[in-house]
């Protein structure tokens, strides 16, 4: 049987054949990943004072507004999936779509933003941690211990194999989810109760500026755009899922209004649960200081920093999942160092691309953690994540549009599904893009540039040095033949 995601058009080079474990997670389990990625509870933790400020309270109308662009690319993803499903993703996507160049950015930018993305939450596991024991929360070493612990745990895992990985997944998820639904839904009785302390629900918490119009729309959208990133880690196992082909699109799908639904639920609970003084004063650790008040103890507190740090552990494995798996696709064209797209015979993992993404990981935690100088650094290169998952799900969509054309223009649901819908998210994420490019400090956009130069060098690398067959590919598109 012919392979569907190897190209059979003459002259054309198809995609490398999966040598993944094949069926060897569910579409739930791969949403699990997904979700995972995203990091729902970390993720609030992180952003949950921050949105309350530049939002005036309206933080649920804008995740609401921000899950439907979500929404819109994980649909795109999803049509992709069905063309061609492989560890690759949208570097193959947009390589074959629209140039083999522009596909390669695209794949260090996905590499890029998966990896330094994990940074954020291994460098959080330590306070959390420590705050349980009631051990200061900034101690260097002990911060460097847990992050090591973690990061060599998690490889581990992620060596022996995708099964015990999304079991795992599935375990913490139960867990942290659990907690996580449990403390909003008390919340929201406490608000709902008029609580001494809480601050009512109005209606300007769903209008579009919040109390007293003083919220900033813009500002709301750059921090949910980033709270929702990492949806498409479902993408990059497409490999070892169930039905390949459309399973992983559909567990995208399932990720996004998952995360939606966690998100508006526990920003609603928690927000009003005290002035945005008090929850300020207590912005380190929100949610520590929120399982606190609802439960009157130490307890409650302990508990709520136990879901944030299962939240971190899973991000930390899934990230060094999805990372290698990103990188094992592009060496598979050899535009990466081939070593990266070999696969252990015994565990049927890419294992030089997952070791490389475990020892990177836990470098770059190290440096940041012993190396105050240049936290300040690390942080710009940090709030750029956000930047580079909006580009690369634009590029994408834009794929999308380009390869599925003539479906387009062929009906009134693919022109609108394929064509109208991700033209406006699109738009939607291009704006958030160059807002916050606009608005960044200087130091941070350099760190942008930065980026963007490491991927042009890697991109000669691999065009002259490594003289990947990659970028002799020729552009392709749907045929009404494939229907």
């Amino acid at each position: 049987m012919t392979d569907p995601n190897v190209s059979t058009r003459p002259g054309a080079i198809g995609a490398p054949a999966a040598r993944l474990e094949p069926d060897a997670i569910s579409v739930a389990q791969d949403t699990v990943i997904g979700l995972a990625d995203t990091g729902p509870t970390v993720t609030i933790s992180f952003v949950l004072v921050g949105l309350i400020l530049t939002s005036a309270y309206a933080a649920p109308t804008v995740l609401a507004i921000t899950a439907i662009p979500m929404l819109i690319i994980a649909n795109a993803y999803r049509r992709l999936n069905l063309w061609n499903a492989n560890c690759g993703a949208s570097f193959e996507w947009v390589g074959r779509a629209i140039n083999p160049y522009l596909g390669f950015v695209t794949g260090w930018l996905m590499l890029a933003g998966t990896l330094f993305g994990s940074l954020t939450p291994v460098t959080a596991l330590g306070p959390n941690i420590l705050a349980v024991f009631g051990q200061p929360a900034n101690s260097t070493w002990p911060n460097v211990l847990i992050a090591s612990v973690i990061v060599l745990i998690m490889l581990a895992i992620s060596i022996v194999g995708i099964r015990i990985s999304a079991r795992t997944q599935v375990a913490i998820a139960v867990v942290e989810y659990l907690i996580l639904i449990v403390f909003a839904v008390w919340g929201l009785t406490w608000v709902l109760g008029h609580h001494a302390g809480t601050v009512p629900i109005t209606a300007s918490w769903f209008s579009l500026h919040g109390i007293n119009g003083k919220g900033v729309l813009v500002a709301g959208f750059l921090t949910t755009v980033f709270m929702y990133s990492g949806w498409d880690g479902t993408i990059y196992v497409n490999e070892e899922v169930q039905h390949r082909r459309a399973n992983p699109g559909r567990a995208a799908m399932l990720a996004v209004g998952i995360a939606a639904v966690l998100f508006i639920l526990a920003q609603i609970a928690f927000q009003g649960l005290a002035s945005y003084k008090v929850l300020s004063n207590n912005s380190t650790a929100p949610l520590t200081y929120i399982g606190q008040l609802l439960s009157g103890s130490k307890v409650g507190g302990d508990i709520f920093a136990f879901a944030v740090a299962l939240s971190v552990i899973a991000a930390t494995g899934v990230g060094i999942v999805l990372s290698a798996r990103i990188a094992y696709g592009i060496a598979s064209h050899r535009a990466l160092p081939p070593p990266l797209a070999n696969i252990s015979p015994r565990f049927s993992t890419p294992i030089v691309a997952t070791v490389a993404a475990g020892v990177i990981l836990l470098a770059l935690a190290w440096v940041y953690l012993l190396t105050s100088s240049v936290q300040a650094t690390f942080g710009y290169v940090l709030n750029n994540t956000g930047i580079l998952y909006a580009t690369f799900y634009v590029l994408t969509a834009l794929s999308a549009i380009i390869y599925y054309r003539r479906r387009v223009m062929s009906n009134l649901t693919d022109a609108i599904t394929l064509g109208v819908l991700p033209i406006a998210a699109i738009a939607f994420l291009g704006y958030v893009a160059v807002k916050s490019i606009l608005g960044a400090p200087a130091a941070q956009n350099y760190s942008l540039l930065g980026f963007l130069v490491a991927g042009v060098i890697l991109l000669f690398v691999a065009r002259f040095i490594l003289r990947s067959p990659f970028f002799s590919i020729k552009r392709e598109s749907w045929s009404p033949k494939e229907s």
